[in-house]
């Protein structure tokens, strides 16, 4: 039986179950070369049709997600995403009306699902699925954050979990809490979209000049830069409310973003974002711990674009009561595609656990691979066994270079886990600089971050013992004897958030085994394998196109050695 999955908004995408095994996930940015792409995933949806080798007429159950007023607003006018894609993402002159397009939006936040939004919904979906050959499948429609919790619960290592999900809003919701036992799934708390702490944080984004839906990291990085102050002294403390279980706003978000727009006019950006993300961590902390005692369920699970925020999610962690944490490692709304998969296939199939692998994503032999390569007269390659190859970087690394590093299936989600990745040594500020300056074109205060091997986790750093982290979902604090040999990858306040790298990755592995028997420690620089702005590279031609514009010297890709004869 196979069950496809698809999302076509924020972040849009697609993915493939056939019985009890994730076959195929991407996202449609990744093809159209828009990042976090809206339009209708038919790209994503094709792809995972190639790679199964069928039909779509072989697909007997089709799910997707988020039928509330605006999402099937938007699939009537299909324009109005487009303009709102443009606007958010900056790639239009600021309208005359910014600010009012800004409270239209969150004027609109707490209207969910309507009546008749849901067969509106579906019967759009219908028809673009019929237009691509479809026939003869059954349409489910799985709400939102129950798309979100499916991700985290049947992805998950422990049998019984807690399940959290929290973002900005879907479906009328901005959170839940679900329980997963002997196999079964119950949602016990429903968080309102009023209350989102999610479209708090995402309006904060906006006002320090950034992209909402996009450039909450750099809120997070830049909050490092305030001078600290205590939570009795947050001006923002008094906005949000936490009573057992439930979040409660103490304003609309209406009211909330007007508030936010006078305060912030009095402070600097680094001090506006302390500010909120303090707030972030105190409201996420503590109605976490209130759910474990209340539930007495010591085993946690988290889906949703909040729980990107790594140093939320580090307080989180180290509560006493958190036993075992995990965090879906494509937590925002590019995930619920695969999350309304593997709800349905649960529905139909009572299938509640899936072994995960972020390896997901696109594959290309080395035969495509040559053909890309030869097509570039400015290009020198050879080829390299995969032993060799992993010896060859590793020698580049420690002796300072940047290397860009492409091999087998493309990785699902927003981070790069060593499939594509650019590779750099984690103690050289100057091969930091020039990445910044040069190849990402990123904010200065963005740390990146490190690759290494999950046996230097705690030699290096202020490990708890409470699980490894191999999809990049937790900050750790890097023990200070270590911080100079990782000084391109630790941010300021001494925290990394690191892919911890074991044998799921074998040729990945055997680069940090070569690092650290030249320099005496596994670790090195990764970063996603793209252009600031742009998605991470998919095909070879993608990152033939990269390593040409940002004139880098080498790059390893499936078997063969590139030298760049015009690189820096």
């Amino acid at each position: 039986m196979y069950v496809l999955g698809l999302w076509d908004g924020h972040d849009a995408g697609a993915a493939l179950i056939e019985d009890d095994k994730v076959l195929y996930a991407a996202n449609e940015e990744r093809f159209t070369k828009r990042k976090l792409e809206v339009k209708f995933p038919y790209n994503s949806i094709a792809a995972a049709l190639a790679y199964a080798r069928i039909r779509p007429t072989d697909i007997e159950h089709v799910a997707f997600t988020t039928t509330e007023f605006t999402k099937t607003l938007e699939r009537v006018f299909p324009g109005m995403k487009e303009s709102y894609y443009k606007f958010r993402r900056r790639r239009i002159l600021k309208p005359r009306f910014e600010n009012f397009r800004h409270k239209l939006k969150y004027g609109m936040t707490s209207v969910g699902i309507v009546p008749a939004s849901t067969a509106i919904s579906r019967m759009i979906i219908a028809r673009q699925l019929r237009h691509m050959g479809f026939r003869n499948f059954k349409l489910h429609v799985v709400e939102h954050h129950m798309a979100h919790a499916a991700t985290a619960a049947f992805t998950r290592p422990e049998k019984k979990s807690l399940v959290i999900t929290m973002d900005g809003l879907g479906d009328g919701l901005s959170g839940s809490i679900s329980v997963l036992e002997n196999g079964k799934l119950s949602r016990h708390v429903k968080i309102n979209a009023r209350d989102s702490i999610g479209i708090f944080y995402e309006q904060v984004t906006n006002l320090v000049g950034m992209r909402e839906l996009e450039d909450e990291g750099k809120v997070m990085a830049m909050a490092d830069y305030s001078y600290p102050f205590s939570f009795e002294e947050n001006r923002f403390k008094d906005f949000f409310k936490v009573e057992g279980t439930m979040i409660t706003a103490k304003y609309g978000p209406l009211k909330q973003f007007d508030m936010l727009q006078r305060m912030g006019w009095q402070m600097p950006r680094e001090q506006f974002s302390y500010m909120a993300q303090q707030l972030l961590e105190s409201v996420t902390v503590k109605m976490v711990s209130n759910a474990v005692d209340r539930f007495n369920i010591s085993n946690v699970a988290f889906a949703g674009g909040l729980f990107s925020n790594i140093k939320a999610n580090m307080r989180i962690r180290a509560l006493d009561t958190v036993k075992h944490w995990y965090v879906f490692p494509h937590m925002g709304d590019g995930g619920i595609a695969l999350g309304s998969a593997l709800y349905t296939s649960y529905a139909l199939t009572g299938k509640s656990h899936y072994d995960f692998c972020a390896y997901l994503g696109e594959e290309y032999d080395q035969e495509q691979t040559e053909h890309a390569i030869k097509k570039e007269g400015w290009l020198r390659h050879e080829k390299e066994a995969p032993h060799e190859q992993a010896k060859h970087a590793a020698e580049l690394i420690a002796d300072g270079n940047y290397i860009m590093w492409f091999q087998g299936r493309m990785e699902y989600g927003p981070r790069a886990l060593g499939d594509r990745s650019i590779l750099a040594p984690s103690d050289s500020e100057e091969v930091k600089d020039k990445l910044n300056m040069y190849v990402k074109r990123r904010e200065w205060f963005q740390p990146f971050a490190p690759a290494m091997l999950d046996s230097e986790v705690p030699r290096m750093l202020e490990y708890d013992g409470k699980g490894l982290d191999k999809l990049m979902t937790m900050g750790y604090f890097v023990k200070r004897d270590f911080r100079d040999a990782v000084k391109s990858v630790v941010n300021v306040d001494g925290s990394a958030r690191p892919q911890m790298v074991g044998a799921e990755n074998r040729m990945y592995e055997d680069i940090l085994n070569n690092i650290k028997r030249i320099k005496g420690n596994g670790i090195m620089l990764n970063t996603s394998f793209n252009l600031h702005g742009m998605p991470i590279v998919m095909s070879p031609d993608d990152a033939i196109n990269t390593m040409k514009l940002t004139k880098t010297k080498y790059m390893f890709m499936n078997g063969f050695f590139l030298t760049n004869r015009k690189g820096a």
